[in-house]
């Protein structure tokens, strides 16, 4: 297992003599490992070379583990030890035809104001959350939500340039429209194919959020969890 975790570390195919240094083995310890590891097909080494890779059994093993792993299922614990250390609540949104969707919500002790419960769907235009998703979603799909979402809480769509102020900062933030004392903010998590899996968001009081950093937190929370990275 060290030999592969080195495999998959590494930038390029290594030979033999730096794979036994950075697992600090001796040579014929590593030549022992990794001819193993290439009668699995975990490993692979190279004819002309000589140097050693990680084989086709290998990436198969880590596409199985990829399907396995459901990005809202990986951000829950992350976001239930936000809303456990923060002033704060946070949950996990997902996308439907009706537009972003709570589907997991956690409110620390401290915070007892409730605007947005399991189950809500959020506004597009006058939510942190919406703003994301209009980030990175197609217009289509916006189009769908935008017909479905009641007349009060429908807002401005946002200007191409503050989506793509959006992307470039990795989220958005939002002064709730009907409780001015609050703020929204919202991070997006991508699958490991690069696309949205769901967005994490935070409410919690101007003063609150400002001290404890909640927008840092939830960036890096949104980060941590995901699985690759959008589309340049």
């Amino acid at each position: 297992m060290r030999f592969l975790k080195i495999l998959a570390d590494a930038e390029t195919p290594l030979p033999l003599g730096e794979l036994a240094k950075r697992a600090g083995t001796g040579n014929s310890s590593a030549h022992r490992y990794l001819q193993s590891l290439v009668k699995e097909g975990l490993a692979d080494q190279d004819a002309l070379s000589g140097r050693y890779d990680l084989g086709p059994q290998a990436l198969n093993i880590g596409i199985g583990a990829l399907r396995r792993i459901d990005p809202v299922e990986a951000a829950t614990q992350r976001v239930k030890q936000l809303a456990a250390e923060m002033t704060t609540a946070c949950g996990i949104v997902i996308w439907t035809d009706r537009g972003p969707t709570v589907v997991r919500w956690f409110k620390n002790a401290r915070f007892t104001i409730s605007t947005v419960s399991l189950g809500d769907v959020l506004p597009l235009d006058n939510s942190a959350c919406g703003l994301v998703f209009q980030a990175y979603l197609t217009p289509q799909e916006i189009a769908v939500a935008r017909e479905t979402q009641p007349d009060m809480v429908r807002g401005t769509p946002p200007t191409e340039t503050r989506l793509e102020e959006v992307r470039r900062e990795g989220g958005a933030e939002l002064s709730e429209h009907l409780f001015s004392a609050l703020t929204g903010k919202a991070a997006p998590v991508f699958d490991a194919q690069g696309e949205l899996a769901c967005v994490l968001s935070t409410v919690s009081l101007l003063e609150n959020a400002a001290n404890e950093k909640h927008r840092e937190a939830l960036f890096l929370a949104a980060r941590d969890v995901s699985l690759g990275t959008p589309p340049a």
